[in-house]
């Protein structure tokens, strides 16, 4: 379903801060030229918080009318259920193939919140949802023992697993049933994860390297596991490099070397720092970009 690469993209903005829709175009092309499987516009790397509604919709709506081989994840996710619906239902009438749905943030709710979060999403449209568990972005973790629980609802069909803790993962990975995917949501836990049985990556150096992230996780579907480390050897001082500040700082200012936007995040996210740009630059220069 949502297995292999997918790519988180960036939205990328014009010089007045208006969505550059031209660039959102060509970067969908740029993804599907390098062989990703999945696009997933309106994530957290694509600065979903601070999109207005109008533009949520319709960064969902170029996805799906640009993409003409990926999969669209599409980011439909809010603290409030019923925010989280009106999205949800948004991008299934949209025509997205499923929905990245992220745990309630700020609010932090009981586990049994968050299962009824879901099961009303899940509830009101047809689309698979996968769920984001991103505990240093939400304030609370999805358990493994809530996330198997939700796993056995209808419409529920995979997780990316940005919680970092890989006995929760791997006890998921064991406990899950049959067909629910297991994503993992850290460029760098991708060989290790995959190694124990989960199915792909929502990727944010995908956005700059996608025929290299490509090969990688391709490899690992095909168990060459000597080529996809060579692979992950290479990036990972980009794997880090990316996250010199909050995400998705740097990789703007890694896309608009690349000719896709402007490279400036809305506030309040700040432009990559002088100090961060002496990190990054270097890895950039040295894979070529």
């Amino acid at each position: 379903m949502f297995a292999g690469i997918s790519t988180a993209l960036i939205t990328p903005f014009k010089t007045d801060g208006t969505v550059d829709e031209d660039a959102f175009r060509r970067l969908i092309d740029f993804q599907e030229e390098n062989g990703v499987d999945v696009i997933v516009p309106c994530g957290s790397t694509g600065e979903s918080a601070t999109l207005s509604p109008d533009e949520h919709i319709r960064v969902i709506e170029i996805a799906v009318d640009q993409a003409k081989k990926a999969k669209v994840l599409a980011g439909a996710g809010s603290n409030s259920t019923a925010e989280a619906i009106t999205l949800s239902r948004h991008a299934e009438d949209l025509g997205a193939d499923g929905i990245l749905s992220i745990s309630p943030y700020y609010n932090k709710p009981t586990q049994e919140g968050i299962y009824l979060h879901y099961k009303a999403i899940a509830e009101s449209v047809e689309i698979p949802i996968v769920v984001y568990n991103v505990p240093g972005r939400t304030g609370s973790n999805i358990t493994s023992e809530t996330m198997l629980r939700m796993a056995e609802i209808p419409g529920i069909d995979a997780v990316k697993e940005a919680s970092g803790n890989m006995a929760q993962v791997q006890r998921i990975i064991a406990g899950r049933p049959k067909g629910f995917e297991v994503l993992s949501g850290d460029d760098g836990l991708t060989i290790p994860l995959m190694s124990i049985g989960a199915d792909g990556v929502i990727s944010v150096a995908g956005n700059c390297c996608p025929g290299l992230m490509s090969k990688m996780v391709h490899y690992m579907e095909s168990r060459l596991f000597d080529e996809a480390l060579g692979i992950n050897n290479m990036l990972l001082p980009l794997f880090s490099a990316l996250f010199v500040e909050s995400n998705p700082i740097p990789v703007k200012f890694a896309m608009k070397r690349l000719g896709f936007g402007n490279g400036i995040p809305r506030l309040p996210l700040t432009p990559l720092s002088e100090k961060g740009q002496a990190v990054l630059v270097p890895v950039l220069e040295e894979l070529g970009l």
